[in-house]
């Protein structure tokens, strides 16, 4: 059985196996930010403690994310180069999400937590995988 993405151009192909790593990534930092604030007992909105619940969803589903990014999206093995510049493009991806996230609450107040999560991951996203395009290579055979 062939994979959705193996139909696809091959210049389209990681773009779309990103997006099916990060639709699901988002998804599961989503669920550990949810699980952060309830245990955290729902901190108000732009509170220390709501940030810190959302660190601990962008954490949590950072390891996941590295192994599939190597195996599906880009088809690698998981290595010092590609680890450093995931590490390196997490570490943009986290300011990124970090300064959309205060925006993103101001911007829209009456927003549900998880809906702003998705919003802001999903740009912070796309950062990172432009970033991640440099260090994830395939050795030609």
């Amino acid at each position: 059985m062939r994979l959705p993405s193996s139909y696809l151009p091959e210049k389209a192909r990681s773009a779309f196996r990103f997006f099916v790593v990060g639709t699901t990534g988002a998804i599961v930092q989503t669920w550990f930010f949810m699980a952060a604030l309830y245990f955290l007992s729902n901190p108000e909105k732009g509170t220390v403690l709501y940030y810190v619940a959302f660190a601990i969803g962008y954490l949590l589903e950072m390891v996941p994310n590295y192994y599939f990014s190597n195996w599906y999206t880009f088809g690698t093995r998981p290595n010092k180069k590609n680890a450093g510049g995931f590490l390196l493009a997490r570490a943009i991806n986290i300011v990124v999400q970090f300064g959309l996230l205060p925006m993103a609450l101001a911007a829209f107040p009456g927003w549900r937590d998880d809906l702003i999560s998705l919003f802001v991951i999903f740009i912070g996203g796309c950062i990172n995988y432009l970033i991640c395009l440099f260090f994830f290579k395939k050795k030609k055979s």
